[in-house]
């Protein structure tokens, strides 16, 4: 139709020009301008393709961060500083094979008030530099023979070997988790008992954070005191049993640091005042010589509960955690662990979270009695510390705070 509009308006513009009478038409509309699109690469010879249908895009999938690795020394929630010491971390110490006894202290204990090492003497320093394994004694002739020896080289693999032939049901267990705790690393690692047992009061009845934050308030306390003269009486006591004459340096302040400092100014450090008096306690049975390095190292167990139960702030929990993973004592059993008593019911088959729901609301209803408890863990003695730990692996027991 447009062509035939466009004809006929020539021919009335030529009659126009020959006939001056003709009327005179208006110019024609523009026609509509039509909207440009870009020419696309499909437009240009490719094939068109049908268009697909809408979708739902994909939700961009974050990764998650792996999970921090457990601490090396891993122990109770509540016991969340016993070991960690007040110092920034340090390298690893260089283990130093010595004799072990699981009825003792197998840890370098350092003296309060002095500093000195107290821990069992080396295995044959010769023997060592020679190459040759500290089990093995040298005798005359050049032959070697073996003595069998417990060390802190080889304790842990002895326990591990007792473990699983009372119980092969452990070896999965221990397979799976290596217990660093009694490693011939954690044998190396020098303690304040001091500290730790400072540590574990601090850290009653409050968060992890909040304990970290309390401790390193309290050491600032006496970052300007200047050390105290050494305690002759002291350092006559454990010089039977010391490996270094040399102090190391002094990073927690001494019970005689905490004995010159009032109640008051402990509390500034965020202590209660309950605590403060706990704490000044201890520091006096360190400093009158009633607790030292050297008791703690090598008396027997049933002695070092009752001493340390004595003293105002210790309850028995609290000294078994002290002496399973500050002292490296290898046959401490706490029968009122919960996670204890937990781990060892799902040890035995027993279904834990029917356990718990069954019986919840009594507040003195517990996992496993303590007699079945007792009766189990003495089959592994002499090294029920081991068997304990692996008992709050089990059930996954939340054991990371400590460090």
């Amino acid at each position: 139709m447009a062509t035939r509009r466009s004809a006929r308006l020539s021919a009335l513009a030529v009659a126009q020009l020959n006939d001056p009478a003709a009327p005179i038409l208006p110019p024609p509309a523009p026609a509509p301008k039509a909207r440009k699109r870009k020419a696309s690469a499909e437009d240009e010879g490719a094939t068109t393709e049908e268009p697909q249908l809408p979708s739902t895009p994909q939700k961009r999938t974050v990764s998650s961060k792996k999970a921090a690795p457990p601490p090396a020394t891993p122990t109770p929630a509540a016991a969340a500083l016993l070991s960690s010491p007040a110092a920034q971390k340090k390298p690893k110490p260089t283990a130093v094979s010595r004799l072990a006894d699981p009825n003792k202290s197998n840890a370098p204990l350092l003296s309060p008030q002095t500093s000195r090492v107290v821990s069992s003497s080396p295995i044959r320093p010769r023997d060592i530099q020679d190459g040759l394994s500290p089990s093995k004694a040298q005798v005359p002739g050049g032959a070697t023979k073996d003595t069998d020896s417990t060390t802190t080289e080889n304790i842990l693999e002895k326990a591990c070997a007792h473990l699983i032939a009372v119980d092969p049901r452990m070896k999965p267990l221990i397979d799976k988790y290596p217990c660093r705790v009694f490693s011939p690393e954690g044998l190396a690692e020098q303690i304040d008992p001091f500290e730790s047992l400072v540590s574990s009061i601090i850290s009653q009845q409050v968060s992890g954070a909040a304990a970290k934050s309390i401790k390193a308030k309290f050491v600032a306390l006496f970052e300007d005191d200047e050390d105290p003269p050494q305690d002759q009486e002291d350092d006559s006591k454990d010089k039977t049993q010391e490996n270094d004459s040399t102090p190391t340096k002094r990073r927690f302040p001494t019970p005689s640091h905490v004995l010159a400092k009032d109640l008051p100014t402990l509390r500034t450090a965020g202590l209660s005042q309950r605590k403060a008096e706990y704490i000044h306690g201890l520091a006096a049975k360190f400093a009158s010589g009633e607790l030292s390095a050297s008791l703690l190292a090598s008396a027997p167990y049933e002695e070092l509960v009752a001493k340390l139960v004595a003293v105002r702030g210790l309850g028995l929990w609290s000294v078994e955690m002290f002496a399973c993973f500050a002292l490296k004592r290898m046959d401490v059993f706490s029968l009122g662990d919960l996670g204890v008593q937990r781990g060892m019911a799902a040890f035995v088959g027993r279904d834990v979270k029917k356990l718990k729901s069954g019986n919840g609301k009594d507040k003195k209803w517990k996992y496993m009695s303590e007699g079945e408890m007792r009766e189990i863990s003495d089959r592994f003695r002499p090294y029920r510390s081991l068997f304990m730990w692996y008992m709050w692996r089990v059930e996954e027991t939340d054991v990371s705070t400590m460090e």
